[in-house]
């Protein structure tokens, strides 16, 4: 018999991160997730289901902040010298709004598809 876990419930962890251009957005946007969901780089290390308060910064004006899990991850080493990070899927009302805004500015771009941090 094994028996339940009493440690206390921990917060999740912060994680951040600042977007400065639509390329780098682009890159790091996961619209294939339910509630879309952002590439993050970070030398931290985070486990699947990991649960994140995520605080982005889009092209230094807006500021976001909510709930995430991570989803993706990419290892130091990983084929195609691809960048060390996770993968965040977005929560909530807030995730809801991140991910309006997002569709907003990388649809009103004009550019054209390239390469991402996941597919």
């Amino acid at each position: 018999m094994t028996e339940p876990s009493t440690s206390p419930k921990t917060r999740p962890r912060v994680l951040s991160v600042s977007i400065n251009d639509l390329r780098t957005l682009r890159a790091a946007f996961m619209p294939f997730l339910k509630n879309a969901g952002l590439f993050v780089p970070t030398h931290n290390e985070y486990g699947m289901g990991d649960e994140v308060f995520l605080v982005v910064k889009l092209l230094g004006e807006e500021q976001y902040a909510l709930a995430a899990t991570v989803v993706w991850m990419t290892p130091t080493g990983a084929q195609s010298s691809r960048t060390k990070g996770v993968g965040v899927h977005f929560k909530g009302p807030d995730g809801a709004k991140l991910k309006e805004r997002i569709e907003e500015l990388v649809a009103g771009s004009g550019q054209q598809a390239s390469a991402t941090h996941t597919f």
